[in-house]
C-alpha cells in the first residue's frame, strides 16, 4: 500500500474540504466508490513515483464500474476476445478508442484500419488482457489516475461534486508543485480544470477526449502513450 507516502498531503487536502462536505462523506452511504475505495488511486502508486496525473472528471455512473481510478472501468474484465476487442471494451467508447490508439502506437495496427477484423489478426501473446493489468501498466509509468471528483451520486450532482472537491485538488497540486509532474488533460474538461485549478507550475499535455474517434490517430497521444507500452506484459 502506498497511501503512507501520501498521508500528510492527503490529510491537508481532506481538511480543506468544507465541513459540510466532510460530514456528507463520513456519514452518507449512497455514493460510490465507497469511502473505503474513493482514495484507491493513492493506495497503489507512491507519491515519489508520480510522473503524470491523468485527470478524469468523475467516477463512472455505475457502481460496478467505479473503482476509485480515473478511466479504469472495473466492470470490464478482459480487453480482448476471439472477435477482437471484448464486448465490454467495445461498449465503452472511450476505452475502446484508447485501446485502439495503444495498438496503433505499438505498431500492431494502422490508424486506417482498427476494425475488429484487424484486431483479431494481432498477435496478443505478449500483451496484457485485463483492465487491472492496464491500470498497473499506467502506474508502472508513474501515471496517477485521478478524477477531479472522487465520488458519484447522480448525474445532476456531478458539477456540485467537482466543485466540492476543488479545494482538495488545489491543495494536492500545491503539495506537488516542486515535483516534475506532467498533467494529462482530456477534452473540454481540461479547459475547466485550467480555469479553476493552479496548473501554472505544471507542464500540461492536452488531448481530445478518447470518446472522440480522432484520438486513435492523434500524434501526441501516440507518442505519449506509445512510449509507455501500456499493452505489454
Amino acid at each position: 500500500m502506498s497511501l503512507a507516502s501520501w498521508e500528510p498531503l492527503l490529510e491537508e487536502a481532506y481538511a480543506s474540504l468544507s465541513e459540510e462536505y466532510r460530514t456528507f462523506l463520513e456519514n452518507d452511504i449512497d455514493y460510490f466508490p465507497t469511502k473505503e475505495n474513493y482514495l484507491n488511486a493513492f493506495k497503489t502508486l507512491a507519491k515519489e513515483d508520480v510522473k503524470y496525473i491523468l485527470f478524469g472528471q468523475d467516477p463512472y455512473p455505475r457502481e460496478q464500474s467505479a473503482g476509485g481510478y480515473a478511466f479504469i472501468d472495473t466492470n470490464v474484465k478482459i480487453l480482448f476476445s476471439p472477435k477482437g476487442l471484448s464486448k465490454e471494451v467495445n461498449r465503452a467508447t472511450s476505452l475502446r478508442n484508447f485501446v485502439k490508439m495503444a495498438l496503433v502506437a505499438s505498431g500492431d495496427l494502422t490508424s486506417e484500419n482498427t476494425a475488429q477484423e484487424a484486431i483479431v489478426q494481432v498477435d496478443k501473446s505478449q500483451m496484457i488482457d485485463s483492465i487491472d493489468a492496464l491500470r498497473q501498466n499506467f502506474e508502472k509509468n508513474g501515471v496517477l489516475l485521478l478524477n477531479t471528483a472522487l465520488i458519484f451520486t447522480d448525474k445532476k450532482s456531478s458539477t456540485k461534486h467537482v466543485k466540492a472537491w476543488r479545494s482538495f485538488m488545489q491543495t494536492l497540486l500545491k503539495g506537488l508543485e516542486t515535483k516534475d509532474i506532467k498533467l494529462i488533460l482530456f477534452g473540454i474538461h481540461a479547459k475547466e480544470l485550467k480555469k479553476h485549478l493552479p496548473l501554472e507550475k505544471f507542464r500540461t499535455i492536452e488531448l481530445e477526449h478518447p470518446y472522440n474517434h480522432t484520438f486513435i490517430a492523434n500524434p501526441k497521444a501516440l507518442k505519449l502513450f506509445g512510449e509507455m507500452k501500456l499493452l505489454e506484459k
